[in-house]
């Protein structure tokens, strides 16, 4: 195998920070690309287009699209003979199995396995004093070194290993540097969820309490958990698979079998 072609992409947009460190670090080991949003596509999950436009870049291409129209194009039009997708660096992390199918980076990552090509999605917490909240923090070029250095490692290594022989893609979430280097654990998502809504004057607002309660430290999710890891300061890998899973019902056979025809 040749020197690692890596297609890079994420859902902030290609001139956000996150995605410059990540390019940055990914360079030192392969031929990095870009193909990635020209604007911000954060929480689209894998809302795809019928036509993009695409233009060059410094980088690679930006590309007036989704993530997911990011990784089509590229594995299809742009960069054919890529080794590994990489999502990312999003500011702010990606965590817990209800947030993968709204995240626009894990969704590029998802995208990327039905090709067949392996992915890895990587985000950054961003955890917020009690008086702000996270998208209100702000976040240096510095602060995602921890994220990159996880990423870079597993971009080297993870082919080489096996790691996709079963997963399709990996989810990985990382702390902002703190004294030293973090601890890389391997985690599932949790299956922890707070969402709730509350109605006043004609309108409905959505809250997640997981970030208020992540910030407190005091969270419901168990060892092993990806929420768990990041709360206390680890790297947090999830190896996942894109497809979903199906099993024989017999309570659902059953209901087929006495359907009228």
């Amino acid at each position: 195998m040749g020197e690692l072609e890596v297609l890079l992409t994420n859902d902030d947009g290609i001139e956000s920070t996150g995605f410059r460190a990540l390019y940055d670090a990914l360079s030192g080991i392969g031929d990095v690309t870009a193909v990635a949003p020209a604007a911000d596509q954060s929480a689209v999950g894998r809302a795809m287009s019928n036509c993009v436009g695409v233009r060059e870049h410094e980088l690679g291409y930006a590309i007036d699209g989704t993530p997911s129209d990011c990784v089509v194009a590229g594995l299809q039009a742009l960069l054919p003979d890529a080794d590994l997708v990489v999502s990312g660096c999003n500011r702010g992390a990606n965590l817990g199995a209800y947030v993968l199918g709204r995240s626009g980076t894990v969704s590029a990552a998802v995208e990327a396995a039905f090709f067949d090509v392996p992915a890895i999605a990587v985000s950054l917490y961003v955890p917020a004093p009690e008086d702000v909240t996270w998208s209100d923090r702000e976040v240096a070029y510095e602060h995602y070194a921890e994220a990159t250095r996880a990423a870079k490692y597993l971009a080297e290594h993870a082919l080489g290993a096996g790691v996709f022989d079963r997963a399709d893609y990996i989810n990985v979430n990382a702390p902002m540097p703190d004294d030293g280097p973090a601890e890389m654990v391997i985690t599932e998502p949790s299956h922890a969820y707070l969402m709730d809504a509350t109605r006043e004057d004609g309108e409905i607002t959505l809250h997640d309490r997981i970030w208020e309660r992540m910030a407190e430290g005091d969270i419901p999710d168990p060892e092993g958990t990806d929420r768990r890891a990041i709360v206390d300061g680890h790297v947090s890998v999830s190896p996942l698979t894109a497809p979903h899973s199906t099993e024989r019902h017999e309570a659902l056979d059953a209901l087929a079998e006495t359907y009228p025809t």
